[in-house]
């Protein structure tokens, strides 16, 4: 299972790269290897508020859908419109081109509630 040491993770198994101004966010390897082939994403509006914790939208697999949650609170600032096209590059490359949004964070602060690679590596173990 690939859990890249940079990231930062959720219990309900989002990644957050805080590397830039905006916060990458996206699901895990975990996730996608779980839900299986993903055939679309609920996106939100870019502008839309999030709260750390609470569901931003939905992705949908073969065979189930599943609630995605804000690892940290802030302002959508950008979507992966090419994942209307091509929902599976989050099953190819979740951690590349298959990211999910983009977050302003209001209080980078929250980022000190989310798990390392270790503690999520031991979550999922």
């Amino acid at each position: 299972m690939n859990i890249p040491n940079k990231l930062l993770y959720t219990e309900e198994h989002e990644w957050a790269d805080f590397s830039g101004e905006d916060v990458t966010i996206g699901i895990t390897d975990f996730a996608q290897s779980q839900l299986g082939d993903i055939v679309f994403f609920e996106f939100p509006n870019i502008g839309d508020e999030v709260t750390r914790g609470i569901s931003f939208g939905e992705i949908e697999a073969v065979k189930t859908v599943s609630e995605l949650f804000a690892p940290i609170s802030g302002t959508i600032t950008m979507i992966n419109e090419s994942l209307e096209e091509t929902p599976e590059k989050i099953n190819q490359d979740c951690y590349g081109e298959g990211w999910l949004i983009k977050i302003r964070p209001k209080n980078p602060l929250e980022k000190e509630n989310l798990l390392t690679s270790v503690q999520y590596s031991e979550l999922i173990n």
